[in-house]
């Protein structure tokens, strides 16, 4: 049985430390529920892909603090030339890819490859030497604590539950509040 989205989140935030999460389409809807803490970024702008870079940019702005993205698998395919500039770009930044088989945000329709991609292969294929793949919730639980510890670039592959017929969520707080939240907590205002 595959864990929930919830149930992987939950590990995270068991680990995460003084990171930063960056958060984007259903994990922004999970998280919120998780965690109040400034150093949360929910991105939903429509723009599917993304949060990788996003997350890379504040890694690199905050080399000691670190990042941790949530990421889903049809944002992963979106951009996965986000994977060969995370490992030329070495930062303390962990992509977490969220993989239900489905663009879950717009109705469920599975993507192409669904259930047939292996996330991990092709970070290490774009040049990420640190990458993890996890199918069963106790699998996470006994391996998280190694996979989300020292630097990166880090890519880890959970296999979660599908959620279907969700919509993007809307996000905790408007984004400028959010943006003003985060420069508060990292002193950069």
């Amino acid at each position: 049985m595959l864990m929930t989205q919830r149930h992987a989140l939950e590990v995270v935030l068991k680990h995460r430390g003084e990171r930063l999460v960056v958060t984007t389409m259903s994990a922004a809807g999970i998280w919120p529920e998780l965690s109040q803490s400034p150093l949360d970024f929910a991105y939903i702008p429509s723009a599917m892909g993304h949060g990788p870079s996003l997350g890379l940019g504040l890694a690199l702005a905050q080399p000691t603090r670190g990042v941790i993205v949530l990421n889903g698998d049809g944002c992963t395919l979106m951009s996965l030339g986000n994977l060969v500039t995370l490992a030329h770009h070495p930062a303390k930044i962990h992509l977490i890819i969220l993989d239900n088989g489905h663009y879950e945000i717009t109705g469920g329709q599975p993507h192409a490859g669904s259930g047939h991609v292996d996330y991990a292969k092709i970070a290490r294929g774009a040049g990420i030497e640190r990458t993890y793949s996890f199918g069963t919730l106790a699998d996470w639980q006994a391996g998280a604590a190694e996979a989300l510890a020292g630097a990166g670039p880090v890519v880890i592959h959970l296999k979660v539950e599908a959620r279907m017929g969700q919509k993007t969520p809307k996000p905790p707080r408007p984004m400028a509040e959010q943006i003003q939240r985060l420069q508060e907590a990292l002193g950069v205002v």
